[in-house]
């Protein structure tokens, strides 16, 4: 099977379906501009027709044993392991990360098949005492219907699967619509996985399409109950906004700019290497990266000479290649915004101390230091390859400037002292913090979110099955009820 040529369609009800559409999605390999597949947009026709297919299968799906949606869920699990070589290439191929990030990637998806294996005999039902002689009240727990999510680019194999995967386990059903730069691993691929595990057909559902074809069509249509995005905070604010005057539930990641912070008392070695793979790993390219490193004066020279060594030492080249660290930006939009971003920092006074090159959409690492303050850098999400050194003056100064953000999605903290850290760590206005350790973290059993303008809701564990599920109160009267009239 080439996953570029016979997944690169519209997935509706069971088919794979040409779009509709007034024009093409060009899939391109980031790296080499290899033309990967076009795809024809998905028109508001298929929107429907992939809502209204969920709509109508996720009835019966609701009423399958628990157990038997589990069984689909494990031979997933299975169909990934069998083939995880070639899903780690098709994921390095069109998202343009390492091979490194992309089996990171694909081992992370099966920790989250294997979780949602779980969640699907979770909820529980529950009789609840009552102040009223002979009433009994009974709460079910219920799949709430159809679920529409909005992946982005960057995991795009990922994101869908740790959503789509609990949301069927749970007994919903599920409209995908991936970024339009990964069509095919954020959609296809798992589209395709499901099918061969045998998921009845309208359950998993992928539309390839765009807001300039179908405008506001996914979140206003009357099925999805649930609305789970990932991406800016920008975009998030629309769907936050379109979803809530439809009586959506929206469950949102969104943007960050985390801090990893190095206490006068870190270990500066390991401080200096969580901090490198915080800021660079798959080129910088998540929500949770470290846009800012903040070091404590007393150890700032010797943390930096260690710091900026590690990031020279960085090879930038072809993600295929095992020796590769960082491979292509997502494309040559965000390339030149990046380059850009850093020549208006150096301007206003910034200094480098390592300077990346961009050749195409491969961008080097750059470290920058002396960003004044409110320079623009600092108060956005870089999402790519740019560190911002910062130093402070002791645990206080630290707090304040970690949270001088819009944004509280993750964090971290070094020290030697674990419950200094801790103490430290609760003062930091993020969903996630981790001491001693990266900002990026994600556990399938641990709730994800963010604080401020990183996102409303939380995902995995139980707090996807909060998301993907709604409580029903039925209560019985037994015997007769005394109306006052």
């Amino acid at each position: 099977m080439s996953y570029f040529t016979d997944l690169a369609h519209q997935y509706i009800d069971g088919q794979w379906r040409t779009g509709s559409g007034s024009w093409d999605i060009i899939d391109f390999n980031p790296y080499n501009g290899e033309k990967l597949a076009a795809i024809t947009v998905a028109s508001v026709t298929e929107v429907d027709d992939a809502y209204r297919a969920a709509e109508r299968a996720q009835r019966a799906w609701a009423d399958v044993n628990a157990f038997s949606r589990r069984d689909v869920v494990e031979r997933v699990l299975r169909l990934l392991e069998d083939r995880e070589d070639a899903i780690v290439d098709a994921i390095t191929t069109e998202v343009g990360g390492t091979r490194v990030k992309a089996t990171f990637e694909v081992r992370l998806a099966k920790e989250f098949l294997r979780e949602a294996t779980q969640l699907a005999t979770l909820p529980e039902g529950r009789i609840l005492a009552s102040p009223t002689p002979g009433k009994e009240n009974r709460v079910h727990r219920l799949p709430v219907g159809v679920i529409g999510v909005i992946s982005p680019f960057n995991f795009p194999f990922l994101t869908g699967v740790k959503a789509a995967a609990p949301a069927v386990a749970l007994g919903n059903a599920v409209v995908i619509k991936p970024n339009q730069n990964t069509p095919v691993v954020g959609g296809g691929l798992i589209a395709h996985l499901f099918e061969e595990a045998g998921l009845p057909a309208g359950l998993l559902n992928v539309l390839i399409t765009d807001i300039a074809e179908i405008g506001d069509a996914l979140l206003e249509h009357p099925v999805p109950k649930v609305i789970a995005f990932t991406g800016s905070d920008r975009t998030g604010r629309h769907v936050a906004a379109v979803a809530g005057a439809h009586f959506k539930r929206a469950v949102l990641s969104l943007s960050g700019n985390s801090a990893l912070v190095v206490l006068d008392d870190a270990d500066l070695a390991y401080a200096a290497d969580a901090a490198v793979f915080s800021r660079f790993v798959s080129q910088g390219q998540i929500c949770m990266a470290a846009n800012r490193i903040l070091v404590d004066r007393a150890v700032e020279r010797e943390f930096t000479e260690i710091f900026a060594a590690k990031v020279r030492d960085l090879r930038t080249g072809d993600p295929a290649d095992p020796a590769t660290q960082l491979g292509p930006v997502i494309n040559t939009f965000h390339a030149d915004a990046l380059t850009g971003l850093v020549d208006q920092a150096l301007a206003e006074g910034a200094t480098a101390l390592v300077r990346g090159a961009t050749r195409g959409n491969l961008v080097e690492p750059t470290v920058l230091t002396g960003v004044p303050a409110g320079s623009p850098i600092l108060e956005q999400e870089i999402f790519g390859p740019v560190a911002l050194l910062l130093p402070f003056d002791g645990d206080d100064e630290a707090v304040r400037i970690a949270n001088d953000s819009p944004y509280g999605l993750s964090g971290a903290v070094h020290t030697r002292n674990v419950e200094r850290g801790v103490r430290f760590a609760r003062r930091i206005e993020t969903g996630m913090i981790h001491i001693n350790d990266s900002t990026i973290q994600d556990d399938p059993m641990v709730a994800f979110g963010g604080e401020k303008a990183s996102g409303i809701g939380r995902m995995n564990g139980e707090s996807t099955v909060d998301v993907f599920t709604t409580h029903k109160w039925i209560s019985i009267q037994h015997g007769r009820s005394e109306f006052p009239f």
